[in-house]
């Protein structure tokens, strides 16, 4: 299995797309969207800014409990989520990990020996999933759950140069695209 699902978290699986991780709940489609993805052999990964970290309003052992409760949910049943990856910078320290940068991208790709061309990226915010998406190399798939809907109006203009390849209502939804598609190219 050399392809994968890149998500975001907040506003995507689950919780608001701004707030803390600690009030992460998910979605009442995100483990169907993970175990449709899964099923298809596709590899769950999720990749979320967290710079709650650095700026000291989010403490690294609250950030690794809230991932571990996450992680559990998901694969209570069966293993559904590989990893949650994290990059707790801010901008201003210039990390290569920091989304729409692909450092996270590019350490799965060698971990799981992906092919960047059977990889999409699904998330609610276009100036970073979307982006993301498009640096990397793979496809974007903007949903309409979170920040979605504004990240369409209202923030178009910070990924104005960019397009979604799909543009789904959820999680679901574009776990379903992302089938069809390859479904489509076969």
């Amino acid at each position: 299995m050399n392809k994968a699902i890149f998500w975001d978290l907040q506003g995507t699986l689950g919780g608001d797309a701004v707030a803390s991780i600690e009030l992460f709940e998910p979605y009442s489609f995100a483990k169907d969207a993970l175990k449709l993805a899964k099923d298809a052999e596709y590899k769950n990964i999720v990749i979320t800014n967290q710079s709650r970290i650095s700026k000291g309003t989010l403490s690294a052992e609250a950030y690794k409990r809230e991932s571990q409760r996450i992680i559990g949910y998901f694969n209570a049943d069966e293993i559904l989520l590989e990893e949650i990856l994290c990059c707790p910078h801010q901008n201003k320290d210039e990390c290569n990990c920091k989304k729409p940068k692909t450092g996270l991208i590019q350490y799965s790709i060698k971990k799981y020996d992906l092919d960047i061309k059977n990889c999409y990226v699904v998330g609610d915010m276009g100036k970073n999933e979307i982006v993301m998406a498009y640096n990397a190399g793979c496809k974007g798939i903007l949903v309409l759950t979170g920040g979605g809907k504004d990240s369409l109006g209202i923030f178009r203009n910070t990924w104005g140069n960019y397009e979604a390849d799909i543009i789904a209502d959820n999680a679901l939804e574009a776990v379903k695209r992302i089938i069809d598609a390859a479904q489509a190219h076969e």
